[in-house]
């Protein structure tokens, strides 16, 4: 393949970082100088630390307490997500005869931008999975986004002999560097009237782009984005993939269902997202300072008014085999929840008069609870551990009588119900492979919580680093393939 350097570059990279901003100003998780905020930070933890001086214990008992309610809310909001999508699935569904039938000179012009960094190995498969893609080369327009300095993966790309139509683009280095920094570019010089990102792990369905072409035909101009659904080769090899695995069929099969039918904020996935280029344009594209863009970019095509439906479609892709890989993964995403939950809430009025109250709950339970819950299990397990082992009577009085047995009723029955959820994920997408991962379940929370902390750090300290996932660790292209031939929106 052909590389070349981006056209313009200082241009196209000033763009990039500043057109969200431009058009929405406020709505950018870049790092604010101000004085006023940290000053903020200060006097709030100021106030903290003195009223727990003054009350320890009733400062104790009310976090506590409310900690609590939170809970029960959460996880009574999740329980009604997975009952609707259980009832119904608002997944659009296209048959392969239908995809099919569409001439190939009625298809839109189709940009498939793939920002790739560090990642030799697996460009080969993705490759070769792009070629599989049953849609008319001449009105396809992929472009492989490289850093400039990546030569590894840059060789490798040069090596690739293929019939389709790519533009290997070279994004000069430069801060931050982030997947939607290079997006922005990769947006700016995209031709298609339709625009979908694939990670370079991905392996997706070989009638995807087909299916969501005729999606967007019959939805109408109100839906500007269909997430495809997403699911793990080799997802059997250990434990933790075993979670993964239950973990994205949770999210893809029930949970964007459910808000979908609840009418709530739609937080994105990272890939197997298409999107109508005119509503891109609209919103400035993504927040190069975000670290789950999509999440972000997904609240803001909301906020305008325009809707994000399901596609029944499926991605493949590699689950994380290592825990450290995984907790860095997870990390990176729970902070970009706070980074998207931090930017909206810096306008309350305006997320409201855009959302509706109704929306800001969904957004507020689904994103911002999202990761805190998953910080606060450590406190709370640290707790019970403390009163298990040593009967302190610090927490008991954290716990007075209708407090306890209030968090002693979420505990039993939170746990039992995201417990059953998994479980019944299990049954939905048919794997009762995943029965046994599912009811180890609350093991897998530990490393939830692990990576929830540890998101809260790197948002003080190093708020828009990118972590990346290392991928090529299976390298079980051969499984991808079939598995991406054979799936028509159902991963079993």
């Amino acid at each position: 393949m052909r590389v070349e350097h981006v056209p313009d570059a200082d241009r196209q990279l000033g763009l990039a970082l500043t057109r969200v901003e431009q058009v929405n100003p406020g709505a950018t998780a870049r790092p604010i100088a101000t004085r006023s905020r940290p000053w903020r930070w200060v006097v709030g933890i100021g106030v903290l630390v003195a009223l727990v001086l003054v009350a320890p214990v009733a400062v104790a008992v009310t976090i506590t307490t409310l900690a609590s309610l939170l809970y029960t809310v959460t996880v009574w909001h999740r329980t009604s997500l997975v009952r609707r999508a259980l009832r119904h699935d608002p997944a659009m569904h296209v048959s392969d005869a239908e995809a099919r039938a569409i001439p190939d000179a009625e298809l839109p012009f189709y940009s498939v931008l793939i920002p790739a960094y560090g990642e030799p190995e697996v460009l080969p498969g993705l490759l070769a999975a792009l070629e599989r893609l049953e849609y008319p080369r001449d009105r396809l327009d992929v472009i492989l986004l490289l850093e400039a300095d990546d030569d590894a993966t840059i060789d490798a790309a040069r090596r690739i002999d293929t019939d389709l139509p790519v533009r290997v683009l070279l994004v000069p280095p430069g801060e931050p560097r982030t997947k939607p920094r290079a997006l922005d570019v990769g947006l700016r010089l995209a031709h298609g009237d339709l625009v979908t990102i694939y990670d370079a792990e991905d392996h997706p369905e070989p009638l995807q782009l087909r299916r969501a072409a005729e999606a967007f035909r019959r939805a109408g101009d109100q839906v500007v984005c269909l997430q495809a659904r997403l699911f793990f080769y080799g997802g059997h090899r250990n434990l933790l993939t075993r979670w993964f695995t239950t973990e994205y069929a949770t999210w893809f099969h029930l949970y964007l269902p459910g808000l979908v039918l609840a009418d709530a904020t739609v937080p994105l996935g990272g890939t197997s997202n298409h999107f109508r280029r005119w509503a891109l344009d609209e919103v400035g594209g993504w927040d190069p300072w975000n670290v789950t863009e999509d999440c972000d970019l997904g609240i803001r095509l909301q906020r305008r008014g325009w809707r994000i439906g399901i596609l029944d479609s499926v991605t493949m892709e590699e689950p994380n085999t290592d825990v450290l890989n995984w907790v860095k993964q997870r990390s990176r995403w729970y902070k970009g929840y706070l980074q998207t939950f931090q930017v909206a809430w810096r306008h309350p009025r305006t997320l409201v008069d855009d959302l509706g109250w109704r929306g800001v709950f969904h957004f507020v339970m689904f994103v911002g609870c999202t990761p805190l819950l998953a910080v606060m299990n450590l406190w709370f397990w640290g707790l019970a551990l403390i009163w298990l082992t040593t009967r302190a009577a610090f927490v008991q009085a954290m716990y007075p009588g209708w407090a306890y047995y209030l968090a002693v009723a979420v505990w039993v029955l939170g746990n039992l119900s995201v417990v059953y959820v998994s479980v019944v994920t299990a049954r939905v997408v048919r794997r009762p492979d995943l029965l046994v991962a599912a009811l180890l379940s609350p093991l897998y929370w530990v490393l939830m919580s692990i990576a929830a902390l540890r998101a809260v750090v790197q948002l003080v300290t190093a708020p828009s680093h990118w972590e990346k996932t290392t991928h090529g660790l299976t390298l079980d292209a051969a499984t991808a393939a079939t598995a991406a031939t054979a799936a028509t929106g159902d991963p079993a």
